[in-house]
């Protein structure tokens, strides 16, 4: 805000929070996860999007894998899969496990624990307080 911002994309941050829809295997994969561990994969929906590194997506990168449909198609081929794979993986099927992934920037490096979304709010106003008051040390110093 210091530099003229109305507000700030955070998407990622609510994935791992109690409320998000993810299952708690993609979440503990997110929690788990680095900046190094998302991909920009036209896998999901036929258009880039970055989401967790899987075996699913390593399979649509393979050299002998088909390339995916143009969006929407691509959406009717892999949504059905993935909801399967979400139910088997839920159930503790490891190669569902392999395969779960989910949108995800690369913050996902910076959500190291699951939390409320009422606490990332409160970390957010935290966070926010703690710059502003740096903000204006220096700015009376």
């Amino acid at each position: 805000m210091a530099m003229g911002a109305a507000g700030a994309w955070c998407g990622s941050v609510w994935l791992t929070t109690a409320e998000a829809e993810t299952t708690s295997v993609v979440k503990e994969k997110m929690l788990a996860a680095s900046s190094r561990d998302t991909v920009r994969s036209r896998s999901r929906t036929g258009k880039p999007s970055r989401q967790l590194v899987s075996a699913w997506t390593e399979a649509w990168e393979a050299k002998a894998a088909p390339r995916p449909l143009p969006m929407p198609l691509q959406t009717l081929v892999s949504e059905p899969a993935l909801h399967r794979i979400d139910q088997m993986s839920q159930k503790g099927h490891a190669g569902a496990q392999d395969l779960a992934t989910y949108w995800v920037g690369q913050g996902v490096g910076l959500m190291n624990q699951s939390m409320s979304a009422g606490a990332v709010v409160q970390d957010f106003k935290e966070d926010f307080l703690r710059g502003y008051e740096r903000l204006q040390t220096a700015l009376e110093g």
